[in-house]
C-alpha cells in the first residue's frame, strides 16, 4: 500500500493551502471522507476523527450565518479532534475564522481553486484514496485486457505467458502488465491488476528481449488498470488428461479473500492459445448474462429424445 500525505493531495487535485502549510507531511489512512454536520451542532459520538472533513457550499453558509461566539465554538470543538486536514469546495470569502482556529490546532486547510459541487469532489477524491490505499499483493504473471474483461495469466516461468499477451496485443487487446502484476484490492468483491511502474508499458518475449508495447503499437496496446474477473493458467499438454465434460463446475482462485474464476489451459504446439482465451472469455460474458452452452445442448437432447 503507498503511503500518500495531505501535501500528496494538494498537488493530485490542485488544492490552494489557506493554512498549516508546515504540517502537510500529515498521513491519510482513511479512503472515505466526511462531511460534518452533527458535529456542527454537537453531536460527535460517531465522528470520523481520521477522515479529511470536507466543507461545501452548505456546511459553510451554516458557518457564516452564526455569530461570532457561536462559530468559535462550533469549530473548536471539531478541530479538537484533530483531523488530517479540512478541504473546502465553496468561496472562500469569509474563511478568516476557519484559517485561525486551523493555524492554531496545525490541522492543513486546504481549499479548491474555484468552487466546485461537493458531491463531485468527494466522488474523484473517495475514488482515488481507494485506489491508493487498498491493499496489495504483487504476483508473478502476465495481466491482460480481453475485450473489455480483466485476464491473470499464470504459469511456470517459460511456459508462454508473454508470448500469449503479445499475440493478443496484435488481435487489438491491451497489456496490462508483464512479469509482475500488482494485485489492489478496493472492494470486499473487486481486485484491480496493475503494473509496478518500472515494468509499466514493457513486454519481454524470449529470444527477442525487452519490447516498449506503446512505441512498437501505439496506445490501444496498453492499458494503466483492469478489473480482474478471470484467473487463467497456461500448463504444459499432458495426454489423457483434458476435461472433455459438457461443463463443470467454476473453480476458483482466491486473492486477499476476494475469489476469481479460473481455468486452466494446456499448451500444444500449433495450439491457438490466444484464441482460446478469447473464446474463455467471451463465454464467460454469456454466462454472466445467465447463458449456458451445455444447457442449451442439453435441452436440446432431451427435446429429441422426447419426440
Amino acid at each position: 500500500m503507498k503511503q500518500i500525505t495531505v501535501e500528496n493531495l494538494a498537488q493530485i487535485f490542485s488544492l490552494k493551502i489557506l493554512a498549516g502549510e508546515k504540517h502537510l507531511h500529515k498521513p491519510i489512512s482513511q479512503s472515505r471522507v466526511h462531511r460534518p454536520g452533527l458535529e456542527f451542532v454537537g453531536h460527535f459520538e460517531f465522528f470520523p476523527t481520521e477522515r479529511i472533513q470536507v466543507l461545501g457550499r452548505k456546511e459553510v453558509t451554516y458557518l457564516h450565518k452564526l455569530s461570532h461566539e457561536e462559530r468559535k465554538m462550533r469549530i473548536g470543538n471539531i478541530v479538537h479532534y484533530h483531523p488530517p486536514c479540512f478541504i473546502v469546495t465553496a468561496e472562500e470569502e469569509g474563511l478568516t475564522y476557519l484559517k485561525h482556529h486551523c493555524t492554531e490546532e496545525e490541522i492543513p486547510l486546504l481549499i479548491t481553486k474555484k468552487p466546485e459541487a461537493t458531491s463531485e469532489f468527494i466522488a474523484n477524491l473517495e475514488a482515488y484514496l481507494a485506489n491508493v490505499l487498498a491493499p496489495e499483493l504483487s504476483i508473478h504473471g502476465v495481466c491482460v485486457n480481453v475485450s473489455g474483461i480483466g485476464i491473470l495469466l499464470r504459469g511456470k516461468s517459460g511456459v508462454g505467458k508473454s508470448e500469449t499477451a503479445h499475440t493478443l496485443i496484435g488481435r487489438g487487446h491491451r497489456l496490462v502488465a508483464d512479469d509482475v502484476v500488482v494485485l489492489k484490492k478496493i472492494s470486499p468483491q473487486t481486485i484491480l491488476g496493475t503494473h509496478d511502474e518500472k515494468t509499466k508499458e514493457f513486454l519481454a518475449l524470449r529470444s527477442i528481449g525487452l519490447l516498449n508495447v506503446v512505441r512498437l503499437y501505439g496506445q490501444k496496446a496498453f492499458q494503466e488498470e483492469t478489473r480482474i474477473s478471470l484467473d487463467i493458467t497456461l500448463t504444459k499438454w499432458e495426454k489423457d488428461d483434458l476435461n472433455n465434460e459438457l461443463d463443470h463446475d467454476t473453480q476458483y482462485s482466491e486473492y486477499m479473500g476476494v475469489k476469481i474464476p479460473s481455468i486452466e489451459i494446456q499448451l500444444q504446439p500449433g495450439r491457438d492459445v490466444a484464441g482460446l482465451i478469447e473464446a474463455a472469455v467471451h463465454n464467460w460474458i454469456l454466462k454472466k448474462q445467465g447463458y449456458s452452452a451445455a444447457e442449451e445442448f442439453i435441452q436440446r437432447l432431451e427435446e429429441e429424445y422426447k419426440k
